[in-house]
């Protein structure tokens, strides 16, 4: 299973444990909010077999509802034909709470209509809740023109959530599983792209070493040759392959460390004034045998009297260097077009070829440490996938920025843009 599959399934993962939480969280509210329905509605039945009780009705015939008002979410009042005898009432209201299983302390408040006060107030006191006493119980101020009792249920909300005590367990151990289980496939992920990354690498690092040492095994064979001393010629030639694929080897193990030591450390710079001009040139040269075994087509458009840049022309020429390689490297008849010139602020160097082109997907990806655009066959062009990810470490140490035009079959331009010297 690839990276990218993986990927793929971590996401969707997420998204349908996101989904699970999100119902989870829909279908709890909705069970709060029908225990808070039921919480009211047996109250109203306790307050139903209380008037069964003791005679206290305004009138029996009126329906309930209408003697029972529910002003706030932990009060109702209900309206009194008389002011009822204070420990009768507590006495058959705790009877009627317990009956309906409401584990919630009361406090009970009678309102007599003539002498337009409160009378008495009675706690209905329950262990798993705190003492009510304790708590700042105010009476309310309405002077209503009848006589009612006033219930107050201060831990009604610990009571409903009691309820919800196995749904809310549930939710939470749902929850720590679903982290879990998106911690683990993260971490899967990583280490899968961790060890596609180190395959690609050896796999890369084989070919790209392979078929040099291959070449230079033969090539010293030949030389080792005692008739080699009579024929110059190839002596010379097969000496030069040698000295090519070495100094090939050379640059290839120069940029393994580069990018190791860029990993591990701020990239090291050595600024100083610059001209950008001058290393094309040089880049240019060092790639000369390269140019001449690809019959490449390269024009130097060099900006008159271009400003100096500060800058540390070492990593600014090795660069110029891969992104002239590159444009070689993915042409097949490379015509590769070196362009200087300069704003303002900024010093610009572009280099336009006529190969491959990229496509647009591939884009976001190109800095990547290892990452090589898929072409069908993986070694089809020789590289680790470093140069580019070294070339935008050199571009941002410099405080500069790199920019990428493509048309696939059409080719592709790079545009470095570096400060000038202030």
């Amino acid at each position: 299973m690839r990276a990218a599959t993986l990927r793929w399934m971590v996401v969707i993962s997420v998204a349908i444990a996101a989904i699970i939480l999100l119902a989870q969280a829909f279908w709890l509210k909705k069970i709060y909010e029908l225990e808070q329905k039921n919480f009211n509605s047996d109250v109203v039945k306790c307050i139903r077999g209380l008037m069964e009780d003791i005679d206290i009705a305004e009138n029996p015939g009126v329906q309930l509802q209408q003697l029972v008002e529910h002003p706030t979410p932990n009060n109702f009042r209900i309206k009194l034909n008389r002011v009822p005898d204070g420990d009768s009432l507590a006495y058959y209201l705790a009877n009627e709470l317990q009956d309906f299983g409401i584990i919630s302390s009361c406090i009970a408040s009678v309102y007599d209509h003539n002498k337009n006060e409160f009378v008495y107030t009675k706690y209905l006191l329950h262990p798993a809740n705190s003492n009510p006493k304790e708590s700042r119980y105010t009476l309310p101020e309405d002077a209503l023109p009848y006589t009612y009792a006033y219930l107050t249920f201060p831990n009604r909300e610990q009571f409903i959530l009691r309820q919800l005590n196995y749904w809310i367990l549930g939710t939470i151990i749902l929850l720590l599983t679903l982290l879990a289980m998106a911690g683990s496939l993260f971490h899967l992920y990583r280490q899968k792209t961790l060890n596609e990354l180190q395959r690609d690498f050896v796999n890369n690092f084989t070919h790209e070493f392979k078929t040099p040492l291959a070449v230079m095994k033969l090539a010293a064979e030949v030389i080792t040759n005692p008739d080699i001393t009579t024929k110059p010629q190839k002596l010379e030639r097969y000496g030069k392959i040698i000295k090519e694929q070495t100094e090939h080897l050379q640059n290839q193990v120069e940029r393994l460390l580069h990018s190791a030591t860029t990993d591990q450390y701020e990239l090291p710079l050595q600024l100083e004034k610059t001209n950008l001009n001058q290393l094309v040139e040089q880049a240019v040269e060092q790639l000369d045998p390269l140019i001449n075994q690809r019959a490449v087509k390269l024009d130097l458009h060099l900006a008159d009297d271009l400003p100096d840049i500060l800058a540390d022309s070492s990593h600014i020429e090795m660069v110029i260097v891969n992104l002239v390689e590159n444009a070689i490297k993915y042409s097949k008849d490379p015509h590769v077009i070196i362009t200087t010139e300069s704003t303002n602020t900024n010093a610009v160097l572009s280099v336009k070829d006529n190969g491959i082109g990229i496509e647009k997907q591939y884009l976001p990806f190109l800095y990547k440490k290892f990452y090589r655009i898929p072409t069908g066959d993986v070694h089809d062009v020789k590289g680790f996938g470093l140069g580019l990810n070294f070339v935008k470490k050199v571009v941002d140490a410099h405080r500069g920025k790199i920019n990428i035009q493509s048309i696939p079959g059409i080719g592709t331009i790079f545009s470095i843009t570096l400060p000038l010297q202030p």
